[in-house]
């Protein structure tokens, strides 16, 4: 962790669990930053679990909010910014105008976007806070985290095969982007795909069933954190899917409902798990590179 930052974060927090700000602002406290954490929407808990009370985060308010950030003695210390999930299409243009202006005024800043909209089911977000996405925050982004799904909408590409992704990842413009759900070459598995210049890099490891919700957040947050600390991408998207493999695969064992991060944090600090890395031209591997098995793996074998 060779350089620790202040950095902005943007999504919806829960009450209970470790989701959306939940799960961003842990890791990235965790590795040793400091986080302004902005809400979009507070919720008991993730809709998966069942309906509960949605208390909305009125949209004139966040903006007068952000405006304070934006105007207060204390912006020049954010170098970073990631956002999730968005409530309104106006909070959308809120945060693409805070992001806009300390990027302008700090030509190091680095901005993540996951552009939380939807899943395998289809939107999940009104289609005006998806188009918002789209066109206001995306074309600021230095780093992009959008699942195969989104990816597909945002482009309106397909996503049938990673040589696709990676033309649809192309296609956003943004300097490196991590498809999650790509397609995986092994059995049984699951991928997150960098496309980034003229590279393609595939990180897989085992598919898990019935895993918590929170994983995506949780890649996007330690991507980042890699990244400001001065790793490369393909370092980041290692040691990341790395991460939130073992954490899934713990929380799992431990019967959790919800990512056991604290009790897990040394996940996100130094993962044992294994992940294979191949480097793909036209989607076809040209070479892999497979971690000798660590302690963890075994225990997990065990």
């Amino acid at each position: 962790m060779s350089e620790q930052k202040t950095i902005l974060s943007i999504s919806s927090h829960v009450m209970r669990g470790g989701v959306g700000n939940r799960a961003v602002v842990f890791a990235l406290e965790s590795r040793g930053h400091r986080v302004w954490s902005v809400p979009t929407v507070v919720l008991p808990w993730h809709p998966g679990h069942g309906r509960s009370t949605r208390i909305a985060v009125e949209t004139s308010a966040f903006t007068s909010a952000l405006l304070d950030l934006k105007g207060s003695k204390w912006r020049g210390e954010v170098r970073a910014a990631v956002t999730g999930y968005f409530a309104e299409a106006g909070q959308v243009r809120a945060a693409a105008d805070l992001i806009a202006a300390l990027k302008e005024s700090d030509s190091g800043f680095l901005y993540l976007c996951d552009p939380v909209i939807g899943d395998s089911g289809g939107l999940y977000v009104a289609e005006a806070v998806a188009i918002a996405i789209r066109d206001e925050l995306l074309p600021l982004a230095d780093l992009a985290t959008p699942n195969r799904f989104e990816l597909g909408w945002l482009t309106s590409s397909p996503v049938d095969d990673n040589a696709a992704i990676a033309a649809a990842a192309k296609r956003l413009g943004i300097a490196r982007v991590v498809s999650t759900s790509a397609h995986a070459m092994m059995k049984n598995a699951i991928a997150n795909l960098l496309v980034e210049a003229d590279r393609a890099v595939l990180a897989e490891h085992q598919a898990l069933q019935d895993a918590p919700n929170g994983l995506g957040d949780l890649f996007s947050a330690l991507f980042l954190s890699h990244i400001v600390e001065g790793r490369s991408a393909e370092e980041a998207l290692h040691l990341s899917s790395s991460s939130v493999f073992e954490m899934a695969v713990r929380s799992i064992r431990a019967g959790a409902d919800e990512l056991l991060l604290q009790s897990e944090v040394a996940s996100l600090k130094t993962p044992m798990a294994s992940v294979a890395i191949r480097s793909l031209v036209n989607a076809v591997s040209v070479r892999k590179r497979r971690p000798a098995p660590t302690s963890f793996d075994k225990e997990q074998a065990g």
